[in-house]
């Protein structure tokens, strides 16, 4: 299996790398010609691209959401984090709630079209190392959000992991965002599988391991108290990995 591996997963490198580099001059020419539309509706079909792209190593996202979640309000995905391949599935999933990231500083620069998109497409880039840093660009980011009804998404674990374990989630980014949008919602996501495409390290990749993203009932942020929020969102996620 590990040799189809390293067949498939070369393959999937090309396809996906080349995606990169073919949608970040589009992203340049939709941000600067058409502005936050005409950047979001690229980045919006690169992440199905790259969503797709994923069947050449022989797996199918899948997204179940058999919730109504609100409109016209600010939504702040909180989801469990098992690999980089969490994240385009998601994007596009729920483009229709202009998803943004809270994602580590470092991601900002170097990665075509990813590192783009994070720095123009209103996503929150925290330096981990400063913690008055991310304090102030969490706070920005929960106001810019609610100004503008977009949505967030957060991974309270910091890191993915590596086994499909969950670690424990950290209050203060939920908190933070929480604090300054009380009058949105806390939409709890599971992803399972995620963490296979990497079973073997970087390269070969995990393949035949379909991944699946489930949505869980929208919980009204000012319905509880933080901690109880926390441990209601925390328990709904955690009890729905395999």
């Amino acid at each position: 299996m590990k040799i189809i591996s390293f067949i498939f997963s070369s393959i999937f490198a090309i396809v996906f790398f080349s995606l990169l580099l073919i949608f970040h001059p589009i992203q340049w020419i939709g941000l600067k010609i058409f502005g936050y539309k005409g950047h979001k509706f690229v980045v919006d079909y690169m992440n199905w691209f790259l969503t797709k792209s994923l069947i050449t190593l022989g797996i199918n996202v899948s997204v179940e959401n058999k919730q109504k979640i609100p409109e016209n309000t600010t939504i702040i995905f909180v989801s469990n984090h098992q690999g980089m391949f969490d994240i385009p599935p998601i994007i596009w999933a729920f483009r229709k709630y202009h998803p943004k990231f809270v994602s580590k500083i470092e991601l900002g620069k170097g990665i075509p079209s990813i590192s783009f998109n994070l720095r123009n497409g209103g996503a929150a880039l925290i330096d981990r190392k400063d913690p008055k840093q991310a304090i102030s660009t969490l706070a920005k980011f929960a106001k810019n959000i609610n100004k503008n009804k977009w949505s967030a998404v957060i991974f309270p674990e910091g890191t993915r992991s590596r086994n499909g374990k969950p670690k424990n989630f950290a209050p203060n980014g939920l908190k933070v965002l929480s604090k300054y949008n009380k009058e949105g919602y806390v939409v709890p996501l599971t992803i399972n599988n995620s963490w296979k495409v990497f079973k073997y390290g970087k390269f070969p990749l995990g393949i035949f391991s379909p991944i699946k993203i489930t949505t869980h009932q929208p919980i009204k942020i000012d319905s509880l108290p933080f901690d109880e929020l926390l441990a209601k969102t925390e328990k709904v996620i955690k009890d729905h990995i395999k």
